[in-house]
């Protein structure tokens, strides 16, 4: 796919590799790493704004942001272990920080480079720094919201109802409510439609939406897009 091509073919076939190669093999690895698609690494090493020092400097800061979320959970699944030997019960509130913690690892390794690579390192961050600081009662709010949007899109979708509708127009106000839980503010529609983008562009969040009935990522996207057009 002309990811990584050679410096020069000798007259045999051998493919010959210099420093230049060497180099763009490892950024390879690098995103590779954090889990992009290699037509993905092969559109952000061939853009003409990509810039090595400035990769490396955001691989560098997401390593060290994993290695500190993951020293985080080993800490509290190490407390959990030592709770259970010495026969103590581990206080509720540190079992939900380890399942914050956990949840936040998830979602990084399954969405995290994609969302780095549209919102940038920063909102993302401050959006799992917003999530680790939920407390229990919030975080059972944003759930108990999650289920009723995907409640309502299934009902929705079934009745045949449109997303510019009234049907489509609550749920995407719902969807607004449940993006406020991890989103830092102040909301902006360009970034509410760009996410209901992906519901339909990235087939992990079709599959997750469409679980029950087939089309709801895709009337979500576009009860989104209808909410939306008259903020931009």
């Amino acid at each position: 796919m002309g990811l990584l091509k050679p410096a020069h073919t000798t007259q045999a076939g051998w493919r010959l590799y210099g420093a230049a190669q060497v180099d763009r093999l490892q950024q390879i690895l690098f995103y590779r790493a954090l889990g992009l698609e290699l037509e993905h690494i092969r559109r952000l090493l061939d853009d003409p704004a990509f810039d090595r020092r400035t990769a490396l400097q955001s691989h560098l800061t997401e390593l060290k942001d994993r290695r500190g979320r993951l020293d985080a959970l080993i800490l509290t699944v190490q407390k959990t272990l030592d709770a259970e030997q010495g026969g103590n019960r581990m206080p509720d509130t540190d079992k939900f920080e380890c399942f914050k913690q956990d949840m936040i690892q998830k979602n990084e390794a399954q969405y995290g480079p994609e969302l780095r690579a549209r919102y940038g390192d920063a909102l993302v961050d401050r959006a799992n720094a917003r999530l680790a600081g939920l407390t229990r009662e919030q975080y059972d709010a944003m759930t108990t919201l999650e289920d009723e949007i995907r409640r309502d899109l299934t009902a929705a979708v079934l009745a045949g109802d449109t997303p510019d509708g009234p049907a489509g127009r609550m749920l995407a106000e719902k969807h607004r409510r449940w993006l406020s839980a991890s989103w830092e503010q102040p909301y902006t529609p360009q970034a509410h439609a760009a996410l209901a983008a992906l519901y339909t562009q990235d087939k992990r969040f079709t599959d997750y939406y469409d679980q029950a009935v087939p089309g709801c990522a895709a009337f979500l996207r576009r009860a989104v897009e209808a909410y939306t057009a008259p903020l931009v």
